[in-house]
């Protein structure tokens, strides 16, 4: 189906599986990003017109939050010189980080669409395809504005702020178990079901991310917390992903009372759904006693997604107390 105007989006390629095409020594050879959207079928027919940017060919697992404000400023400049959208194909590894990242600094009403493949183009059934053409459509669709930065795949639409990748092969690995998506696209169509609130942009620049390291960590059976020795003297910022709505084996507990009283940390769930409690449960290592002991409620942030934001608030010099009051907001 066709938009019905043209229109033109810019399209950032960072590699990953939706542009290899080889098999020397495993699938390794990038297609390019006009290689890329010649593969499409239907692309042509959108009307849309492709401004397409190689930017930085890498596997996802090597990407940096340098990269990825990279990215975002050169989308803007995109928006500035006429784009009504941005899409940005990378591998999915690491993809619901960066759009996470992305989101938390997109000034733009213009949506910056994320998107990439599980099944190169090598094999059987690839989806990279339909995923792009799909991001296309949602980059250039007027109901996607004022959303932020998303990520189309499997023909859904998933807020950068709760996408989550659920499975390592499975082509619909994308979803958000907190809420759904917030849209699909059907028969061509971008279909917007709900529009989540988005909050303010934090700042992309200056920022001092040499200095920011923060650090995640798993909790887990019968832990005594013993590989945190030493954590406050090399990082800045810890993420703990815990046990439930947010528990810790009691002998743990001090150990992360003795980091929060130097460096910000944050109180997750490990469990990749529902939130991080506040005040339920009251026993040693319980959320209610870690929050007493300084550590941070991350709430509905997952593990992943509350280092990205934990990591940006230190880069901009934000102390506990500021660190305390993003998560309150965007938690």
């Amino acid at each position: 189906m066709d938009i019905g105007v043209p229109v033109r989006v810019a399209l950032c390629t960072l590699g990953g599986t939706i542009a290899m095409a080889g098999t020397d020594g495993g699938v390794v050879t990038r297609l390019t990003g006009a290689e890329l959207t010649a593969a499409v079928p239907g692309l042509a027919d959108t009307g849309v017109t492709l401004d397409v940017r190689d930017v930085h060919a890498v596997p996802s697992a090597s990407l940096t939050f340098r990269d990825i404000l990279a990215v975002v400023a050169d989308a803007e400049a995109a928006v500035d010189a006429g784009a009504t959208g941005i899409v940005v194909t990378q591998g999915t590894d690491s993809l619901e980080e960066t759009a996470y990242l992305a989101d938390l600094v997109w000034r733009r009403p213009e949506p910056i669409v994320f998107t990439g493949a599980m099944r190169n183009p090598t094999l059987a059934g690839a989806d990279g395809p339909a995923n792009l053409l799909a991001a296309v459509r949602v980059a250039a669709a007027p109901a996607a504005r004022g959303l932020g930065a998303l990520v189309a795949f499997d023909d859904e639409i998933h807020a950068a702020r709760w996408v989550r990748k659920t499975h390592s092969t499975s082509t619909g690995t994308f979803a958000s178990p907190d809420v759904g998506p917030v849209g699909h696209v059907v028969e061509g169509r971008v279909r917007v079901l709900t529009r989540p609130d988005r909050r303010p942009p934090l700042p992309a620049a200056p920022l001092d991310l040499d200095r920011a390291r923060t650090a995640l960590y798993a909790v887990t059976f019968d832990d005594d917390g013993g590989l945190l020795a030493g954590l406050a003297d090399t990082h800045r910022g810890l993420v703990v992903a815990a046990f439930g709505v947010g528990h810790a084996p009691a002998p743990l507990a001090p150990v992360l009372g003795e980091l929060a009283a130097r460096i910000p940390v944050v109180l997750t769930s490990r469990t990749g759904a529902g939130s991080a409690l506040r005040a339920t449960y009251g026993a040693v290592g319980s959320e209610r006693d870690l929050r007493r002991r300084g550590l941070i409620d991350g709430g509905l942030l997952h593990p992943y997604k509350a280092r990205v934001l934990l990591r940006l608030l230190l880069a901009t010099g934000a102390d506990r107390d500021a660190v305390a009051a993003a998560f309150d907001d965007h938690g």
